[in-house]
């Protein structure tokens, strides 16, 4: 019998790796072609950098210096409305869900399941009336699209939330309120120290889902004065768009090396987090 187990989880561990280089190759190319120049990337795609094909940090420079678009504008950008949108969605989902989980309502619970309808609607459907939205309601700036990003990650988010809340116990909350806490500070000084792993494990997950959005901001945004990493990356192409593949495997290096780090450091808490978040309640 144990060796029959052995054998199994030695044959399943075999599969995951091999399904793991699966999804490290993709990678894998970006890395060596951003090493590469362009004609190199374009007729040995998978070979290597030699001698003849290596570059160094070239596509890095051009890159960052193609157009007259400065690239560390991209960067600023993609950064204020990922940090921006994050934080909205944690604040407000967090709360949301805690309300949501602690009251039970008609109108909670339909809230709550309009939230999780939400998840299932494709972008595409409401794309086009949501350009018209946000240029009505001025929303089309890197600082006020946040607020379409709450819209878009509540879904997820508030789903995690609740499961995670309706876990806790509730007489520690009762007893905030008998020492004297009200709602607010009973969420702050209580509940927030207990939803750390869920809070990490979307903020996360909406941190690697704006970071590398490209379809909301090139809808809603004004490329030519605001433009996110992944709308830099469309317009590296030169006179009859010609594409430079070195200094795109470049950016898009550099622009996917933060998120894996942050993963990298984060993932036990992620792990946790979704567990929590989808079991308990």
């Amino acid at each position: 019998m144990k060796q029959k187990q052995s054998k199994g989880s030695l044959i399943l561990t075999i599969f995951f790796i091999l399904l793991s280089l699966v999804w490290l190759f993709p990678i894998y190319e970006v890395v060596i072609n951003s090493l590469k120049g362009n004609d190199a990337v374009r007729l040995f795609p998978f070979a290597f950098p030699n001698a003849d094909t290596f570059v160094g940090f070239a596509n890095y420079y051009k890159g960052m210096t193609f157009g007259n678009y400065p690239f560390l504008n991209s960067v600023f950008y993609s950064v204020v409305i990922t940090v921006f949108s994050v934080a909205l969605i944690l604040l407000c989902c967090s709360m949301a869900g805690w309300y949501i989980a602690r009251v039970q309502s008609k109108m909670s619970k339909l809230f709550y399941y309009l939230c999780l309808f939400s998840m299932i609607v494709p972008f595409q459907m409401v794309m086009f009336t949501l350009t018209s939205t946000a240029d009505e309601l001025h929303l089309d700036t890197p600082w006020t699209i946040p607020i379409i990003y709450l819209g878009f990650g509540a879904g997820l988010a508030i789903f995690m939330f609740v499961g995670f809340v309706k876990g806790l116990p509730l007489e520690i909350e009762e007893a905030a309120a008998i020492d004297g806490c009200g709602p607010l500070q009973t969420f702050f000084l209580v509940v927030v120290p207990m939803l750390k792993p869920t809070l990490i494990s979307v903020g996360i997950l909406e941190l690697m889902w704006v970071w590398n959005d490209y379809l909301l901001p090139y809808l809603v945004l004004d490329i030519t004065e605001y433009r996110t990493i992944p709308i830099h990356v469309q317009y590296l192409k030169g006179s009859y768009g010609t594409v430079d593949l070195g200094a795109t495997m470049a950016i898009i290096m550099m622009a996917i090396i933060p998120i894996i780090i942050i993963y990298l450091f984060c993932q036990k808490h992620i792990i946790k987090g979704v567990a929590a978040g989808a079991v308990k309640g």
